[in-house]
């Protein structure tokens, strides 16, 4: 059973332009030509992932390194491949199995730079290409790649200078490109599932089974009133009928109580065949401002794990 938690190497992933406040977020929404990421914050949180019974950690990898086939895209204090692969190394000597994750959504792919703005062109295939390929060789031939894809719709793009939104086959297309990229080195795709909550039919007729989902959902209650959210939670019982494997994704973004509630609903809901585990996102920088933050979501997934293991 995986017990995954997500760190964000690279927070480069939201608006193009200099928004200053926006709720939930404040300044660090923004894009930023350094890295954001403390060192001390990562070194603190690693062990208490192990003690925790964090098995597995999901690293945004985005700009934040020096990539040799794309060194361009690097911000600045973005760590070497070497750098990289010692971290690694050390989490595999801890216990925690290391995953790359690079999101490809036209609505959160500021980290790709220049290419951001070259979404479906050759160009930009062969950076895709590149990026992933290089990801796979820096993390040893990893079991697991996570490619994003979420939020792609103009709602959340409606704050941005420049709106890029794939749509019909040309979304798919590219969807079907990322995941060969993954899928013929070795690795199994791993995705946001939200594309099914406004493309249902679609979703279960393109989507292939050989992908990981993970629906994601971080209000208080698995059963709320409120008929929107019940959309979202419903999405991991239409995908529980359709056959996916699943990673069910909680948060503390907002409620403390989600990544329990999430544990406790799904293991009540999927079938264990299908069931691979649960991930846990904080959805803010690994930086000391939000340490606090990181440290009560690591212990959410130790009391989760101890409370599903009984």
């Amino acid at each position: 059973m995986i017990w995954a938690h997500l760190l964000h190497l690279s927070y480069n992933m939201w608006l193009d332009r200099d928004a200053t406040e926006l709720e939930g977020y404040g300044r660090i929404i923004v894009g930023s030509p350094k890295l954001r990421f403390d060192k001390a914050v990562w070194d603190d949180l690693l062990p208490r992932m192990a003690d925790n019974g964090v098995n597995m950690l999901v690293i945004d990898v985005g700009d934040a390194v020096q990539y040799k086939s794309h060194p361009e895209i690097a911000v600045e204090g973005a760590w070497s491949i070497e750098q990289l692969k010692d971290e690694l190394a050390r989490l595999r000597g801890m216990g925690i199995e290391p995953i790359p994750k690079l999101n490809f959504s036209a609505t959160h792919d500021l980290w790709m730079g220049p290419y951001s703005r070259m979404v479906s062109t050759p160009k930009y295939y062969e950076v895709c290409a590149n990026v992933i390929r290089e990801c796979v060789e820096i993390f040893d031939n990893p079991r697991l790649f996570h490619l994003g894809m979420d939020e792609e719709t103009f709602d959340h793009q409606r704050h941005m200078e420049y709106v890029v939104i794939r749509q019909y086959d040309l979304w798919w297309h590219d969807f079907n490109f990322l995941v060969e990229q993954v899928e013929k080195l070795g690795a199994r795709a791993w995705v946001w599932s939200d594309y099914i909550w406004n493309h249902k039919e679609t979703f279960l007729e393109r989507m292939p089974k050989s992908v990981l989902q993970s629906n994601w959902y971080y209000d208080q209650s698995m059963e709320p009133e409120n008929p929107v959210c019940k959309h979202y939670v419903d999405a991991y019982n239409i995908l529980e009928e359709s056959g996916y494997d699943q990673i069910p994704t909680g948060s503390n973004h907002s409620y403390p109580e989600n990544f329990g509630s999430t544990v406790r609903w799904a293991k009540e809901n999927i079938a264990p065949e299908r069931l691979k585990g649960f991930f846990q996102t904080i959805w803010r920088p690994t930086t000391e401002e939000f340490h606090l933050r990181h440290i009560e979501g690591i212990e959410q997934i130790g009391a989760a794990r101890k409370e599903f293991e009984k």
